[in-house]
């Protein structure tokens, strides 16, 4: 396949230069060689498209008919189908995502827009009976311009899954791809047109976030910002948003726990956790980091969890039996080094793959296992964003508890028993704001998703999504 790199801002249903003449240049992390150079938005670039945004909000997107829109955002995910190998490949080069996650990860784009179509006809407001009399009835309304910042772990479906419930409501999207990954993110504005959104309903601006990003949160005719990135950044955007009291929705980062009880299916348990953590190189804020085991169950859940991870693939993402690429970036590898160089010799024990057969150039780290972590190590309590995981065991139901819950975190988590009322009563007592039993799944279409604490506020997917891209209006009539 000869692929096309997108090297310009798609503004307004064409391609445009930065104002600026500024670009970004993009490594490809698995040959450490010179992708290519996209773009760099600016100031000058994000007013242009949040004015553009906004005419097309007031001249035809937010009154056109729903039956219209659910037909192009239908046509959309159609589009997003037949071009499954060209974006999946675009995000292995871009990012060293494998092949195999890229596809998966490009068709569950196309799934999100097929339910946002659908759900297009079927987001009701209500009528309520008021003690007066007369006829009172409470409407969703789209919010306007919504700025979506999305990151680059999984820049296409985080893409999808903000902007599609902005469009379905209504709303226009003013997208800003991380720096390292705009390019499926272009890809999406594109093929957005060419399915039928008309000009300037999508823009897709790549830049730097001090540049680009600010200026996006800070402009007075975006009504909301959806996020999805580190903590730190988050804190940052929140006190830009507060300028002009502004909602925001934060997805932000993660520490999450797998809970294993003796009682649980060890061999499953021990066979699937791997790749809850190690999957996409471990830069996934739901990674369960921290393995707490019940310790009747500990060495031989350590010694099965050991065996599969020896088993994993790493390597070239190109390759269809890979299941773990590179990382995204070579600051990326120096962060995830600089964690396990914090393991102490006579009291840690770290385990995995040596990486003697990785390849030589590249981004490539191989996933370890950290034993003998206390609660106060960097290493068991501050993301990494890599593949490692600390494993420890725990005796008291209450003493494990409230050490998840010491974590500045709570996005994701699993956890492992065939105790029901066990289940039942551990999983309310964990301040996550997902949480999986007998399973490692953490992101549902239909469901929704996000975090308490510092790993965010708002909801994801479901159709929580659609509520939270829309004011609700009340109107009353006398009788």
């Amino acid at each position: 396949m000869t692929m096309k790199i997108p090297t310009k801002l798609f503004l307004n249903g064409k391609w445009r230069d930065a104002a600026s003449g500024g670009t970004l240049k993009l490594i490809n992390p698995t040959t450490e060689e010179l992708l290519g150079e996209v773009a760099a938005g600016d100031e000058g670039d994000i007013e242009a498209a949040v004015s553009g945004a906004q005419r097309a909000y007031e001249t035809s997107w937010r009154d056109l008919a729903p039956g219209r829109r659910t037909e192009i955002l239908f046509r959309l995910a159609a589009l997003l189908r037949e071009h499954l190998e060209e974006l999946a490949e675009l995000e292995m080069r871009n990012i060293g995502k494998p092949i195999s996650d890229a596809r998966d990860e490009v068709g569950l784009g196309a799934r999100i827009f097929e339910y946002y179509a659908g759900a297009v006809t079927k987001f009701y407001g209500q009528t309520i009976p008021v003690a007066r009399g007369g006829y009172d009835f409470a409407i969703p309304q789209p919010l306007g311009v919504i700025a979506a910042i999305v990151p680059w772990n999984f820049p296409f479906p985080i893409a999808c899954w903000k902007v599609a419930p902005a469009l379905a409501t209504g709303n226009c999207v003013v997208l800003k791809p991380a720096s390292l990954s705009p390019l499926t993110a272009l890809r999406l504005g594109e093929l957005g047109a060419e399915a039928g959104l008309p000009e300037g309903v999508l823009q897709v601006v790549p830049g730097a976030g001090g540049k680009a990003g600010e200026a996006l949160i800070l402009h007075p005719l975006v009504r909301k910002i959806s996020f999805t990135g580190s903590t730190a950044v988050g804190s940052r955007l929140m006190e830009l948003a507060a300028r002009g009291i502004k909602p925001v929705g934060l997805e932000l980062g993660g520490k999450s726990p797998n809970i294993v009880f003796a009682d649980a299916d060890i061999d499953q348990a021990a066979a699937t956790s791997p790749m809850s953590v190690f999957a996409n190189t471990g830069q996934d804020c739901c990674a369960r980091s921290r393995v707490f085991v019940e310790r009747p169950a500990f060495e031989r859940f350590v010694e099965q969890f050991t065996a599969a991870t020896f088993k994993l693939a790493v390597g070239d993402p190109a390759k269809a039996e890979t299941q773990l690429g590179p990382l995204v970036s070579a600051q990326q590898k120096r962060v995830v080094e600089e964690y396990l160089s914090t393991t102490e010799k006579g009291r840690h024990k770290v385990l995995g793959q040596d990486g003697a057969s990785l390849p030589k150039k590249g981004f490539f780290l191989p996933p370890k296992i950290v034993l003998g972590c206390e609660p106060e190590d960097k290493i068991w309590r501050e993301e990494i964003f890599g593949p490692v995981v600390c494993i420890r065991p725990f005796d008291s139901e209450e003493a494990m508890l409230a050490e998840v819950n010491a974590s500045p975190y709570g996005l994701s988590g699993s956890l492992w028993t065939n105790d029901l009322r066990r289940a039942l009563r551990v999983a309310s007592r964990v301040e996550s704001g997902v949480l999986s039993i007998n399973s490692h799944s953490s992101v549902h279409v239909e469901t929704p998703f996000g975090g308490f604490k510092q790993s965010g506020f708002g909801r994801d997917h479901g159709m929580k999504a659609m509520e939270s891209f829309t004011e609700i209006k009340n109107i009353y009539i006398a009788p």
